[in-house]
């Protein structure tokens, strides 16, 4: 992703004056702010996320994290953000096509949560490499189910092989008929496109910020 996102950086007016990666010393990170950094982007690891944001938030650096598999540290996160005054839009998938999918989701939950024969599903497809299973997009959309009104159990599975970029199927099925609606990555070039706009559009803003908040406007 990092090798994707400098790629493309210019075609959205983006300039990457450096890369930090798993062999990157910590402190490497340190010296952000003196060399123009303005933005962020956070394509990592879970385990590296809580680290990495507290030494940008010192430097009053905005962030844009594309990395899942910390949801349980993200209270204390915002907490950090929030006192050090800058902007963080935190991602599990940054297709834009995916936002809409996931409002998509929402509208056919809410009108399946009253019809009490009809259970659902979900089921995502990832590269063999990808760490985190369910992944954090499977985990969004099951929450966004879940706040349509959706209250019953939503069995949730995945699939790690090979090199497929990213596939979401959510399902509706009742005793004589099943829904379904699929979400499918066919480049991962999607995701760095959707974190550079992120970038542009987190400049001058602070708080903490979902990719319903960018393309909302």
């Amino acid at each position: 992703m990092g090798t994707l996102v400098e790629s493309l950086a210019s075609a959205y007016g983006c300039h990457v004056v450096g890369a930090i990666t798993s062999q990157s010393p910590p402190e490497s990170i340190g010296d952000a702010a003196s060399v123009g950094v303005d933005v962020a982007i956070d394509f990592s690891t879970a385990s590296a996320v809580p680290g990495t944001l507290a030494r940008l938030a010192a430097q009053r650096i905005d962030v844009v994290v594309g990395t899942t598999g910390w949801r349980e540290q993200e209270p204390a996160l915002r907490a950090l953000a929030e006192r050090a005054g800058i902007g963080v839009l935190a991602a599990s998938n940054f297709s834009i096509g995916m936002a809409i999918f996931r409002r998509v989701v929402q509208q056919a939950a809410a009108r399946f949560a009253g019809r009490e024969d009809t259970g659902a599903f979900i089921h995502e497809a990832h590269h063999a490499a990808k760490k985190d299973a369910p992944s954090g997009t499977a985990l969004a959309l099951h929450d966004a189910m879940k706040a349509a009104g959706y209250a019953r159990h939503v069995d949730i599975s995945s699939t790690r092989a090979g090199s497929i970029p990213g596939t979401h199927l959510v399902g509706f099925d009742g005793p004589a008929e099943t829904v379904t609606l699929t979400h499918t990555v066919r480049d991962r070039a999607v995701f760095a496109r959707g974190a550079l706009e992120a970038a542009q559009w987190l400049r001058g803003r602070s708080g903490w910020f979902t990719i319903d908040d960018m393309t909302s406007e």
